[in-house]
């Protein structure tokens, strides 16, 4: 079983290499995160409207680039790093305003990093590792591989008031590198996997259950 440490809620800011669309899509979550959430966050380190005004100019940007022209390309990458350093300055607002209340920080828009520090040991026979994907809504499955086996499947469903799972959502998985994308999850919420294998004589039985919060 994984020896798991608690950590505090930190923001991903790790922006810099991400693609002009993927900050943009991050910005738009984060102003409408910290706008709509002011008494969660009442003094953001930035100005809202002037956030909101690069946000608008780094759309304009991308729109431009799309001709595949020089100039164009360098002046939306500037203005993706414009809005990345804002999104810094907010970011480190936001781990701090949250005082480290999941509820609270996922408000913001932002996405998390793992809040728990995991060992390298498999999370369960089947499933060796459950991280987060690179946009909110996303988790990535490292599925074990079994001898004999040809293929997976990969199923989730959201846990209930009462600790059980609710309907299951199931995914074919034809290899086990590189990790299984899942997406569409709610932030926020705490959901079981489950993996089966396929092999000649038919599919295993379901995994036991690994459970994550998705953030």
């Amino acid at each position: 079983m994984s020896t798991m440490n608690k950590k505090p809620i930190k923001p991903k800011l790790g922006l810099w290499k991400a693609a002009p669309t993927e900050v943009l899509t991050r910005a738009n979550a984060v102003y409408a995160g910290i706008k709509e959430n002011s008494t969660d966050f009442p003094a953001p380190t930035i100005d809202l409207a002037t956030f909101k005004g690069e946000i608008e100019s780094l759309a304009s940007k991308i729109t431009a680039a799309l001709d595949g022209g020089k100039k164009s390309i360098a002046e939306r990458n500037h203005q993706a790093q414009v809005v990345i350093r804002m999104l810094r300055h907010l970011g480190h607002y936001v781990e701090a305003a949250c005082k480290d209340d999941m509820t609270i920080f996922l408000k913001s828009g932002f996405v998390t990093v793992s809040a728990l520090k995991t060992t390298n040991q498999p999370l369960s026979q089947f499933i060796r590792k459950i991280t987060h994907g690179d946009n909110t809504g996303q988790v990535r499955v490292t599925i074990a591989a079994v001898t004999g086996a040809f293929s997976y499947e990969l199923r989730w469903a959201a846990m209930g008031a009462g600790g059980a799972p609710g309907g299951w959502t199931t995914q074919p998985v034809s290899k086990t590198r590189p990790p299984a994308l899942v997406t569409g999850l709610t932030p926020g919420m705490t959901y079981a996997f489950q993996v089966r294998s396929l092999a000649d004589s038919g599919y295993s039985d379901w995994s036991d259950s690994v459970t994550r919060i998705c953030m």
